[in-house]
């Protein structure tokens, strides 16, 4: 894309109706089948996991359609979702996953923080499917607490280090990941929802809970529709959507109160991202209502194959516990791009850190062999009522941010001033002249 001119805000509408045109959630055959008819029990403790399997098996044999769960709590280990099958939560309904570990076993072909490998199966899970949804006013609860899943994340507790160092090396190395196995003894958490190289993706209405990690994760992913769902979740990582080397998404009307970043565009971290098929273009981000989280609409940290065309609009976000609104993030370890994000229509009530965060020293790595690079962002209408500052911007001295633009843009109550170091022609535009943003 050519560089904004500072005059010209772009077209929110216009913008958005390009990658819409290609977004559209998958539709089912007209037939029901309901879990109780396979063996399930709604009563908290019998093992309904084998009557799931064979509910989702039976209605995608038959050619699709819905399987419903109705009022009531199903323990479960894995399900994993098949071709053609909505999987409907009733109101009322619970799928309440085990928090034993053995449970997700075997492994299955996964990415871990933005790294292929085999580990533990996510709770709800899809590998090369077509027309796959979860939908319903029910209630997913990943079970996750200080005992259970998130007691993994350091020490003193069996935690997860370890086997994320092995992990990384692997990776660095290009370990075929056939070999990169984890899984039991090795405390990598597993996702609550993910889908791997699926076509045609819905996720409507559910409220989910308690995840071990990353809530919803769409991975290598085309035409995803993610609506009206509920992440309310705090563990650590508990990122709310996370679409990752994914092409035209959709997330919209949905509620994130989270742990980590609410949204998260990814693309992989690394030699598993550098590759021009892992990148995620065309994301639309609309209607949404952002509480705490790191970061409120979020680019990274794992970004190696690039991301652009990511349009965000008309969300609110507030509240004491909401680190960042808007927020890019990734190092020169990396490498990859962020290009042509436009955010528009963003009302910020109160941010504890900043209102717009580029960090290109993302865990304070400044050197390495892959810089990034990162151009053509434009804000439009983003007003802040209470914030740490409005503009924390990061660039490098051999990657500099590049070409940012602010129209109209109101940030209220800022306690501290903007930083920004090396950013090249950065200029907020409102009623008066245009103004150069660093040299205030």
């Amino acid at each position: 894309m050519s560089p904004v001119s500072p005059a010209r805000p772009q077209n929110v509408g216009e913008r958005a109706a390009q990658i819409l045109a290609r977004v559209a959630a998958p539709t089912f055959a007209d037939r029901v089948l309901d879990i109780t008819d396979f063996g399930a029990v709604g009563d908290g403790t019998t093992d309904c996991t084998a009557a799931l399997a064979a509910a989702i098996e039976a209605c995608s044999r038959a050619g699709g359609g819905r399987v419903l769960v109705p009022a009531g709590r199903y323990h479960t280990g894995a399900v994993h979702l098949l071709d053609d099958v909505d999987l409907h939560l009733a109101d009322g309904a619970v799928l309440a996953f085990s928090q034993d570990p053995d449970d997700y076993l075997p492994p299955v072909r996964t990415r871990y923080e933005g790294m292929d490998c085999y580990n533990y199966s996510p709770f709800l899970y899809a590998n090369g499917r077509r027309n796959v949804a979860l939908t319903g006013r029910g209630v997913v609860d990943g079970g996750a607490d200080a005992e259970h899943w998130w007691s993994w994340v350091k020490a003193p507790a069996p935690h997860e280090g370890p086997a994320k160092q092995r992990l990384l090396a692997a990776a660095a190395a290009r370990v075929p990941v056939q070999e990169r196995v984890f899984g039991d003894g090795h405390h990598l958490r597993p996702n609550l929802l993910q889908l791997v190289d699926c076509q045609n993706v819905l996720v409507s209405g559910i409220t989910f809970r308690r995840s071990p990690m990353w809530t919803v994760h769409p991975l290598r992913c085309t035409n995803v529709t993610v609506r009206g769902i509920t992440v309310d979740s705090h563990g650590p990582n508990n990122d709310g959507c996370n679409p990752e080397s994914c092409r035209d998404v959709l997330i919209e009307d949905s509620t994130f109160d989270t742990g980590d970043d609410c949204i998260a565009i990814k693309s992989g971290k690394g030699p598993d991202g550098w590759h021009p098929d892992q990148a995620t273009i065309g994301v639309v981000v609309r209607n949404c209502r952002m509480r705490a989280g790191h970061g409120g609409v979020t680019v990274g940290s794992e970004a190696s194959g690039g991301v652009a065309d990511v349009v965000a609009y008309r969300c609110q976000m507030s509240s004491p516990d909401l680190q960042r609104a808007l927020r890019i993030k990734t190092n020169a370890e990396r490498g990859g791009y962020v290009r042509d994000l436009l955010f528009a229509d963003i009302e910020v009530g109160e941010v504890r850190k900043a209102v717009l965060e580029i960090a290109l020293d993302y865990e304070r790595v400044t050197d390495g062999a892959h810089p990034p690079q990162v151009a053509d962002i434009e804000l439009q209408r983003v007003s802040a009522s209470s914030a740490g500052r409005g503009l924390r911007l990061i660039g490098l001295p051999d990657a500099p941010i590049q070409r940012l633009r602010l129209y109209d843009c109101t940030f209220s109550q800022v306690a501290e001033p903007d930083i920004v170091e090396q950013v090249v022609d950065a200029v907020g535009i409102g009623s008066g002249e245009p103004e150069q943003l660093g040299q205030r």
